[in-house]
């Protein structure tokens, strides 16, 4: 039996996301109705209560004393629909979820947190594999990915999870015959290893006020441990993670050559064919990492220098 002291729930979502952008014409938008309708639900749900729930000063809309009180009440009344519907979405469909990550996600930032996903959907049988290059969705049986990048993948959707910070190191006995390098201009004509889109470099040396370096020459690796190998053997400067580079900082076996960097484009991706959006396990998982990175972004411990 329904009750009727329940407000139509097309005014409730459009109360929580007005109150969540703070903004009528963002609200419709995320509805995909126009700002008049959103105006309209919000009118009709502040008469079935009684009360004004935002207050309009000038061009801006704000939430009055009584739709901040409202306001939590409905969020989590929504949260537990949501969680209740992959639920039962869930138990009705079989096999496993399958997420690629690359090993160095996995070890530092993934598989520590595993637990707070299994612990909210323990129907879900989750397989985590590794590898570097971005998987066959089709053929390798994989559901989403994660991988470090520009975020440029054809046919796929890609997420931002989190940029992390990006260091210039290279090996001692590199540094002793070269010198260390006064500034990032220095730098630019250090032998230098690469990412496998070559990219990594550019946006490092673009932060630093530098966009001529010339061509991105030099070996390149679609693996940060093979990576960090060569930097290792002397082949070059390599930009690599702070949290990847920490331990061979701190111990001497790496040299640090000049400042890091937040590389916003150059940033860990969730990666998933839009066919398979929409499929709850692939969606649970998505709101769920989504989430963790957005609460707790990739660590690392204090660089020595």
């Amino acid at each position: 039996m329904i009750d009727n002291r329940l407000p139509p729930l097309n005014a409730l979502r459009a109360f929580e996301a007005t109150a969540r952008h703070l903004s009528v014409k963002n609200a419709a938008a995320e509805l995909c109705v126009t700002p008049g309708a959103v105006s309209q639900m919000l009118k009709l749900l502040e008469g079935r209560l009684g009360v004004a729930l935002f207050r309009r000063v000038n061009r801006g809309i704000f939430l009055t004393d009584a739709g901040q009180a409202y306001l939590p009440a409905i969020r989590n009344a929504f949260r537990q629909i949501a969680e209740a519907t992959d639920r039962v979405a869930i138990s009705a469909e079989t096999g496993l979820l399958t997420v690629s990550v690359t090993p160095f996600f996995a070890a530092a930032w993934l598989v520590p947190r595993l637990k707070d996903f299994q612990d909210a959907h323990p129907d879900i049988d989750l397989q985590v594999v590794t590898g570097n290059a971005l998987a066959d969705f089709t053929r390798d049986g994989v559901d989403l990915a994660v991988r470090h990048g520009l975020g440029r993948y054809p046919g796929l959707v890609s997420k931002r999870l989190f940029t992390v910070e990006m260091v210039p190191v290279a090996a001692p006995a590199l540094v002793d015959r070269l010198g260390r390098p006064a500034d990032a201009a220095a730098l630019a004509h250090w032998p230098l290893v690469h990412d496998a889109e070559r990219k990594g470099w550019h946006l490092w040396f673009r932060a630093q006020g530098l966009d001529e370096i010339g061509p991105p020459r030099g070996p390149a690796f679609d693996d940060a441990a093979l990576l960090m190998r060569a930097v290792s053997t002397g082949q070059g400067a390599g930009l690599l993670p702070a949290a990847m580079v920490a331990a061979e900082l701190a111990e001497r076996r790496l040299v640090r050559l000049a400042g890091d960097a937040w590389l916003q484009d150059f940033a860990y991706y969730l990666v998933w064919p839009e066919s398979a959006g929409d499929r709850p396990k692939v969606a649970a998982f998505r709101r769920w990492i989504l989430k963790a990175a957005a609460d707790d972004p990739m660590e690392h411990e204090p660089i020595a220098t």
